[in-house]
């Protein structure tokens, strides 16, 4: 057998999410185009005469940030070297920058021993609103204008246009709550395997966040509605367990090297499991 570790097409991409589906972290319906434009480089994977068995997303934010992510090696070959293969090659990749990603429980012991520090805990928040958004007059239709990365910067540890470049555009919902021309939060929500997930969700208070919300969920239209909350959004977590949701599994978040100083209280949902 003849092993490869190389860069992934698109395609492969396609397959590396189609896995975290089948791990039940319920992806996005398009999420590995916008995953790629962050970082066309930054997705590796194993091959075994040509067969993709594991992958791992090494995205690059510039030269101090990266995250890793959709680490996965396929069920039959685990337990082969495979997965480790990888997980160097993505490390080797981020070099000496200040590295994130989100660690199941389960293996939080394991990113401790590599050197990853935990900051906070993240809730996945599952189910259907019990109650419709009324009209409101401060929500608008976005896209990735200059404010909005603007504004986004100040929640994430570096720029990322190309990513926003495509997240914040059809068939994702991206609105913002704008009040005396200043954006004063801003969420997007995206299909998925199940229902929608809304990532990022980033707003100056609980209000406009319980706003913006409310009209995302909405726009979606029926089903389950999912978020990543940190829990230094407790506030906002009793919103919406009011507002018929119920929390899931947890992650924590974790860094390698100093964590980035943000606006932690502006996030009341992380944008992506997989690339932060």
């Amino acid at each position: 057998m003849r092993r490869t570790i190389r860069t992934l097409a698109l395609e492969d991409v396609n397959i590396l999410v189609d896995w975290a589906a089948a791990e039940g972290w319920n992806p996005g319906l398009g999420d590995a185009v916008a995953f790629q434009a962050a970082d066309p480089e930054g997705f590796i994977g194993a091959f075994v005469d040509g067969e993709m068995v594991a992958g791992i997303s090494a995205v690059a934010y510039g030269d101090d940030f990266g995250f890793i992510g959709l680490y996965i090696c396929r069920p039959d070959r685990r337990g082969e070297g495979y997965g480790k293969a990888v997980w160097d090659a993505g490390m080797s990749r981020l070099g000496d920058r200040t590295i994130g990603l989100d660690g199941v429980v389960e293996q939080q012991a394991n990113y401790r021993s590599m050197g990853f520090a935990p900051v906070y805990r993240t809730i996945r928040f599952v189910g259907t609103p019990n109650a419709p958004a009324a009209a409101d007059s401060d929500i608008c239709v976005i896209g990735p204008e200059a404010d909005v990365l603007d504004y986004d910067s100040r929640f994430f540890p570096a720029p990322r246009r190309s990513f926003l470049e495509h997240w914040l555009r059809p068939p994702h919902v991206a609105l913002a709550i704008v009040r005396d021309g200043a954006i004063k939060g801003y969420g997007v929500a995206r299909r998925c395997r199940d229902g929608c997930k809304i990532g990022p969700l980033f707003a100056n208070s609980l209000d406009a966040a319980s706003r913006l919300f409310a009209a995302l969920a909405n726009a979606s239209g029926p089903g389950n509605i999912h978020l990543d909350v940190p829990e230094t959004s407790g506030s906002f977590a009793a919103f919406l367990s009011f507002a018929g949701l119920q929390p899931g599994f947890e992650t924590a978040r974790m860094y390698k090297g100093k964590a980035p100083q943000l606006a932690q209280f502006g996030v009341f949902a992380i944008t992506t499991l997989e690339l932060g």
